[in-house]
């Protein structure tokens, strides 16, 4: 299995609002951090925090995706490319965007999970360059 097999499976989760199946991949002690202007922003610890933190924000969704379009490794970090395009409960306006998950793996499970609203933020997090976009 690796990281990347990982990283597909817990969005494939996500879209589906499998809530239960997200946390496969997690540490025990996983961190996930949210940036100041992002709807949920925030610290969270552990699993239960963690899961409860995805389920927070996924249940705003009427129905959309968040979909994966590409996966940068340097070492145990992995950069996740994303596009979400959703529709919120209550609207009827499809909205979205793209961004940057950043990830770090230690023995196979994922120990942090940050977000970013800029894709530059997550490459420099991570120590990674991304020759298509230069």
């Amino acid at each position: 299995m690796t990281n990347i097999e990982a990283l597909t499976r817990f969005f494939a989760a996500i879209n589906r609002n499998d809530m239960d199946a997200i946390t496969r991949d997690f540490d025990p002690a996983i961190v996930r951090v949210e940036p100041e202007g992002f709807p949920t922003a925030g610290t969270y610890r552990g699993i239960a925090e963690v899961q409860e933190h995805v389920r927070k924000g996924r249940g705003t969704w009427a129905e959309g995706t968040c979909e994966p379009e590409r996966y940068l490794v340097n070492g145990d970090k992995v950069v996740v490319y994303l596009h979400a395009w959703v529709r919120l409960h209550g609207e009827t306006e499809w909205m979205g965007g793209r961004f940057a998950d950043g990830f770090v793996f230690r023995n196979g499970r994922i120990t942090e999970y940050l977000s970013f609203g800029e894709r530059q933020d997550a490459l420099k997090w991570a120590g990674v360059d991304d020759p298509v976009a230069a």
